[in-house]
């Protein structure tokens, strides 16, 4: 019989030929050395240690106690090498997150694409409707890219704008019936709709849920939607 510093020996002879066998005592181990070796290296380091000292102290049961226990300890051990099933639920519960989080920001860059389209038709001033063509490119390719990602992740397609985006345009428009629409007017329209962006794209980052490339892509989305949000406001100076 081991004692409880000995570790099992996890090749050759099965661990129970090391003890006295009677015809009772002829039922087969169902820790055999060469098929717990195998699982054994399946395991982290860490893991492999505790499953090493609990191993040892089977040593010390009898065979029917092994025959029991054994199997309830086999089986234990094979669910520790099988440890790709709850990541996968956590993988599928990781990529929800991911989802949501990019249908809930495209709802505000389809609004960053409208609020410039907008302004294209609105603005008389052609150096500054060329800006804002150009921005109307900028966040029109942002979507397409947000969405390609989304698409991989198996969420869709997301067109919509935000119900306080439409809000506003109306509102905008409607007020423009009675003050007119000025370049003073609708610049100060697009830094607005920058700043819902933008608080979009930081909580986008915030929340943590975007991960690996489609977090750089919405990184460096944000970037970009700073450089224009300073730029709108350089022009209203």
């Amino acid at each position: 019989m081991h004692s409880p510093a000995t570790p099992p020996r996890l090749s050759g002879p099965p661990l129970s030929s090391a003890h006295p066998t009677s015809p009772s005592d002829a039922a087969p181990d169902p820790l055999n050395g060469s098929s717990l070796a195998y699982l054994l290296d399946q395991l982290p380091k860490s893991v492999k240690e505790t499953v090493l000292k609990v191993v040892s102290r089977y040593q010390q049961f009898s065979t029917t106690q092994k025959v029991v226990g054994g199997v309830v300890l086999l089986l234990a051990i094979r669910r520790l090498t099988r440890g790709d099933k709850s990541p996968k639920k956590g993988h599928k519960k990781a990529q929800k997150a991911e989802i949501s989080t990019l249908h809930e920001l495209l709802h505000f860059v389809n609004d960053r694409v409208e609020g410039y389209k907008k302004a294209v038709e609105e603005s008389q001033d052609p150096q500054r409707r060329d800006y804002y063509q150009r921005l109307v490119g900028q966040s029109e390719q942002f979507a397409q890219t947000l969405n390609e990602h989304l698409r991989h992740l198996g969420g869709g397609r997301e067109t919509s704008t935000t119900l306080k985006g439409k809000l506003y345009r109306r509102f905008m428009a409607a007020a423009a019936v009675f003050t007119g629409r000025d370049e003073q007017t609708v610049l100060a329209s697009n830094i607005h709709g920058e700043q819902w962006a933008l608080a979009a794209y930081k909580e986008a980052l915030d929340d943590e849920t975007l991960r690996g490339a489609i977090r750089h892509e919405v990184e460096r989305q944000y970037h970009q939607a700073q450089r224009t949000y300073q730029e709108l406001k350089r022009m209203a100076t």
